[in-house]
């Protein structure tokens, strides 16, 4: 296409478009002619942000962007297509701009932007039920991923997003928590709206709960995202923490909710067995270490466990390495020598510095007793 075409497809485009952007598409034909296609790109991304540049977002893509596109940012020229893309009719015509699109950047100068390119058809893949073919696409972003020493954030959060959609649809509760995590660590949560922000709570609350492998939630407890659980979905952000504090009142409190809930429901045993493993590790750590010698009795009225199963809990909590010790079978005692560190509440946290008191005033007297009754020793 010579240049005097490109101009009559920009007067074509100028004449449909809005009038607050017939400016800018007067500029890209100055910064065209002038090959300056660093300005040229910055514009264009200017003119694909405002939403009513929807409908001419194909064609500028189609027949102006493409003719220059290996001269400029290949990032960026995604990032056009990305916006390009919601035009298209459907999926399947999505699918295969954004397959021809990543295609068109797949050089060695341009990973980044071939990967860029993949996870988004991944997501339309996905969004078609074609799982295998997704998680192909997933994959080998991620082999690619993990060969760069850097790169740009959005294209970390674009991945783990799709990964976390792809999880989630496979009921993959543990993976999609962490790359759920991780995407949120790749973005300014200001970006999203508080519906989305509600939803991705939701689902990161209820995934740790039925999660199979997940016992301590920590990460998510720290993390704004939960401050979205509120009104009608306060009691999650109440359970999570009910779990982190080992509360078991608080727990059967709450328990209406899970039995009301399909998924918490059918996860119901597993989470019980959690609250009675966070009840056990909070009963040690409340515990100096010197006092972490506990009877089956003993844990079996802390976790309101039956003594006859107290085995079983405590040999669980050791496999899942929740604690560290020993099983004395014959005594029925069992010696805690560590406990998982944890997110502490307000309560948890006078508890320490109540030890940490106890601890000073114990260092204190032994050297007071050391002083006495070493005397004869060291006096001069």
């Amino acid at each position: 296409m010579n240049v005097d075409t490109i101009a009559d497809f920009l007067a074509e485009q100028r004449d449909e478009a809005p009038e607050e952007l017939q400016g800018l598409i007067i500029q890209f034909e100055d910064f065209w002619e002038r090959k300056l296609w660093h300005q040229l790109t910055d514009l264009l991304i200017e003119f694909f942000a405002n939403p009513k540049s929807e409908p001419q977002r194909l064609p500028f893509f189609k027949v102006f962007i493409l003719k220059f596109a290996d001269k400029i940012n290949q990032l960026k020229l995604v990032d056009l297509g990305l916006k390009a893309a919601t035009q298209c009719r459907d999926d399947r015509e999505r699918l295969t701009f954004l397959t021809d699109l990543a295609k068109k950047v797949d050089n060695e100068n341009s990973q980044d932007a071939f990967v860029y390119a993949t996870v988004a058809a991944a997501r339309v893949e996905l969004l078609l039920r074609d799982a295998a073919a997704s998680r192909r696409d997933l994959d080998k972003a991620e082999k690619i991923l993990d060969s760069f020493d850097s790169v740009e954030t959005k294209v970390h959060a674009a991945f783990y997003q799709v990964n976390a959609d792809y999880y989630k649809a496979n009921a993959d509760f543990a993976s999609y928590y962490r790359n759920a995590l991780l995407y949120l660590a790749c973005i300014d949560l200001s970006t999203i709206s508080p519906n989305e922000r509600k939803s991705r709570a939701y689902d990161l609350g209820m995934a740790a709960l039925v999660s199979d492998s997940i016992y301590n939630f920590g990460e998510l407890l720290l993390h704004p995202i939960l401050d979205a659980l509120t009104g009608e979905l306060s009691w999650l952000r109440d359970l999570l923490l009910a779990f982190n504090r080992g509360d078991l009142g608080a727990y059967e409190t709450l328990s209406n909710h899970i039995s009301s809930n399909r998924l918490l429901q059918d996860h119901e045993d597993e989470i019980r067995e959690k609250i009675y493993l966070a009840a056990l590790t909070e009963s040690v750590f409340r515990r100096p270490p010197h006092e972490r010698a506990m009877t089956f009795s003993t844990i079996s009225a802390d976790t309101k466990v039956r003594p006859n199963q107290i085995e079983h809990l405590v040999m669980r909590a050791l496999s899942l390495g929740l604690v560290r010790g020993t099983i004395d079978q014959v005594d029925e005692v069992v010696n805690f020598t560590w406990v998982q560190p944890r997110i502490l509440d307000m309560s948890q946290i006078a508890s320490m510095s109540q030890r940490l008191g106890e601890w000073g005033e114990n260092v204190n007297k032994l050297g007071n007793w050391i002083e006495a009754t070493g005397q004869d020793i060291w006096a001069p």
